[in-house]
């Protein structure tokens, strides 16, 4: 039987009281591990960590970070996948201090390591490799066109193969993702398609709850400037450096779009590690502006005047998709496949376009090109859609689902 000095000294009731409403969104006391994969910020998922944090830490949690220190090295490539699993486990040399939190919460399997233990752990799936790999087949299996353009790279030296060597380390991490997913106390997914593909994994329903990611406050501090005429076809985002991620990115469609309007302007913000590719596509079209690896919270700048544009997210998977809400607080007017948040935000005709194929998307173009009217209104929509993403409501969201957690 418990004391009543053992009840009052538990952390548990010390954070949740039986008082108003009010603490269902406030943090005070509540500490939380946030396990990161390293201290550069280089890709969507390290920024949406760094915005969880900060907003957090301002509606009154106490966070602190955790970076693993020891990384298996001359790894073979076919053992990279559990390469990066195991650089996990690094942190069980910091057991002690971690379990001193009331929450521990990672990227999709990070959190592995301290399954076995009772504190409460939320794995955050921005995305899944499940889904991408599903999501991106193999350069054999693609359309004639997309696999011309694949070989034309390949004999430019871009990329030095049609495919990776190996999709195990990809496997991999796929398998230990299931893994943790199933067993961890609550999964976030970013998206209703994510949340699919974790029920697919078998994660029961009810231990997913579906929190959309948000953007930085910089992209709504935005300087009222006359739209650029004529309007440029932009594309934002990471394209990567291997074959498997240029693929996943739809490197090949945005060239068959670029080619398919040769008279407009275009721009292209991206991140990539692949120097050759960035020679290639600084001459490789006509009417054409290259900006790479910009420090993130300088691109709303950069977009300023391209309000009325059009926005080309050209990715064949995406769990979120980051890029897609950033254009459109820009007033940018997004023609998306149908990844991540899209089909969720995205009313066709109102604030963008759905499309499921190259063909489409030229349609699309051709369409707002001629109507510039209805870009406009379409691009006041998208803006509007894009407020829904502001980065306090993410923290309002996790605050009520880890007080969910510790009170049942």
């Amino acid at each position: 039987m418990h004391s009543k000095k053992a009840i009052s000294d538990n952390p548990l009731t010390q954070i949740l009281p039986a008082s108003s409403p009010r603490n269902s969104i406030q943090g005070g006391g509540l500490k939380i591990a946030m396990i990161h994969n390293e201290k550069r910020i280089a890709t969507g998922a390290h920024h949406i960590n760094e915005l969880m944090m900060h907003a957090l830490v301002q509606h009154g949690a106490k966070v602190r970070n955790f970076f693993p220190r020891i990384q298996l090295t001359n790894t073979p490539i076919r053992m990279r996948g559990l390469s990066s699993i195991l650089f996990f486990h690094s942190l069980l040399e910091r057991k002690n201090e971690i379990l001193r939190h009331h929450i521990i919460q990672g990227t999709t399997y990070t959190p592995l390591p301290f399954l076995s233990f009772n504190t409460p752990i939320v794995s955050h799936f921005g995305s899944t490799t499940a889904g991408f790999l599903t999501d991106t087949p193999k350069t054999s299996k693609l359309l004639p066109s997309e696999r011309a353009i694949w070989r034309e790279l390949c004999n430019l030296d871009i990329i030095p193969e049609m495919e990776l060597q190996t999709f195990q380390p990809l496997r991999d991490i796929a398998d230990m993702e299931e893994l943790v997913a199933t067993q961890v106390t609550r999964c976030i997914a970013t998206s209703e398609r994510v949340r699919t593909e974790l029920i697919g994994m078998g994660v029961l329903p009810e231990k997913i709850k579906v929190i959309h990611n948000a953007i930085e406050d910089y992209w709504f501090n935005r300087q009222d400037a006359p739209p650029l005429s004529p309007p440029h076809i932009v594309f934002l985002g990471r394209l990567g450096g291997d074959v498997f991620t240029l693929k996943l990115k739809g490197l090949d469609r945005l060239i068959a779009l670029y080619r398919s309007f040769p008279n407009v302007p275009k721009i292209t913000i991206c991140m990539t590690t692949n120097k050759k590719l960035r020679e290639w596509l600084r001459v490789a079209f006509p009417l054409h502006q290259l900006h790479t690896n910009t420090r993130k919270d300088l691109i709303p700048n950069l977009l300023t005047r391209y309000y009325g544009s059009i926005l080309f997210v050209t990715s064949r998977y995406e769990g979120f998709s980051l890029s897609l809400v950033e254009g459109m607080s820009q007033g940018l007017v997004p023609i998306s496949y149908a990844v991540g948040v899209a089909p969720e935000i995205i009313e066709n005709g109102v604030n963008g376009f759905v499309v499921s194929s190259s063909d489409e998307a030229q349609e699309k173009v051709s369409y707002l090109l001629a109507n510039p009217n209805q870009r406009l209104a379409m691009a006041a929509a998208a803006q509007k859609t894009a407020e829904r993403f502001r980065g306090n409501k993410i923290a309002n969201k996790l605050l009520a689902l880890y007080h969910e957690i510790l009170a049942s």
